[in-house]
């Protein structure tokens, strides 16, 4: 289980870390945040984490979690709500979530748009789960947070998905494979439909083929030496169809980690399936930008996303009435 204290007091430090970096608009939010628990009992996957959760302090991990033996979803609820919700996974290879450059202050900032934001919490394969465990917590979050919408003041047809990196790899497949049965279920959740009402993928790993066959994704869900058939089941492009959700894409185009290919196949892929998809790639800003510094172009996508989400009507905004 969690080392709470610890935990909390590291999240709450983050979440200042974020307001920071949106020029304080936001306040630290130093109590505990509302959490949703993903599954009673065990959940399914195999696997037997033990000890604290980490939290990294240091380096490329700063502010990453990993060591997960319980998946949840911490709960934003904006002051005054449009009706939206988002379920925000940020990446870090599947052996790592970044919260700090990547879910939580993204969460923060859609909370203070008037979307209710649910951060998600995955299983990593990293720390002995089976593979598909991710998929599994990602589809479980997107049935509870429909299931409960009325609770949050939330359509269940205004449920979105965002991911960073490999976040973005797990946001895109659960809106490209919403009824993939990974696991048996037969609670009120399980009558609801998996599948987001749109997507939002940030430097996303999309394919897991060569060329793109160094990624840390690729390493963590199929190993070192997969069959052409795994390389093919586990890539995004493989799913797009006409019935895949109203997908937005942002890459930036010196990004050597998950470079814009990726996002650029998937693109072409749903629009020529007749998918509603757009595509935008930035100058630079390399891989792992969160929201992007104030002098940096990209930094402009969370205003471009609401724009997109609003032009498409997916959902009526209410905010401000």
């Amino acid at each position: 289980m969690i080392a709470r204290r610890s935990l909390l007091q590291n999240l709450a430090a983050l979440t200042a870390i974020g307001a920071v970096q949106m020029g304080g608009a936001v306040p630290a939010m130093a109590q505990e945040r509302e959490e949703i628990l993903l599954w009673p009992g065990n959940p399914p996957g195999g696997g037997a984490v033990t000890g604290p959760e980490k939290l990294g302090d240091t380096g490329a991990g700063f502010g990453a979690l990993s060591n997960i033996a319980t998946p949840r979803m911490r709960v934003y609820r904006p002051a005054k709500a449009n009706g939206a919700a988002v379920v925000v996974c940020g990446g870090g290879g599947y052996f790592r979530i970044q919260l700090w450059k990547e879910s939580t202050p993204i969460a923060l900032w859609l909370q203070e748009k008037g979307f209710t934001v649910f951060e998600l919490i995955y299983r990593l394969p990293n720390d002995g789960w089976d593979a598909s465990v991710p998929f599994m917590d990602a589809q479980r979050a997107m049935k509870i947070a429909r299931t409960r919408a009325a609770e949050f003041g939330v359509d269940p047809q205004q449920i979105g998905i965002m991911g960073f990196s490999a976040g973005g790899h797990l946001a895109g497949f659960t809106a490209l494979q919403p009824q993939r049965a990974l696991y048996a279920g037969a609670d009120k959740y399980e009558k609801v439909s998996a599948r987001p009402d749109f997507s939002v993928l940030l430097f996303p790993v999309v394919s897991l083929r060569k060329p793109y066959d160094t990624t840390r994704t690729r390493r963590e869900l199929i190993g070192e030496t997969p069959s052409a058939e795994a390389e093919n089941a586990w890539s995004l492009d493989t799913y797009a169809s006409a019935d895949a959700p109203p997908t937005i894409i942002f890459a930036s185009s010196d990004d050597k980690t998950a470079p814009p290919g990726h996002g650029i196949m998937l693109y072409e892929k749903l629009n020529g399936a007749g998918a509603s998809a757009e595509l935008h790639l930035f100058r630079d800003g390399g891989h792992g930008w969160g929201l992007g510094r104030p002098e940096q172009v990209l930094s402009q996508w969370p205003d471009m996303f609401v724009k997109w989400f609003n032009s498409g009507k997916i959902v009526q905004n209410k905010q401000g009435e």
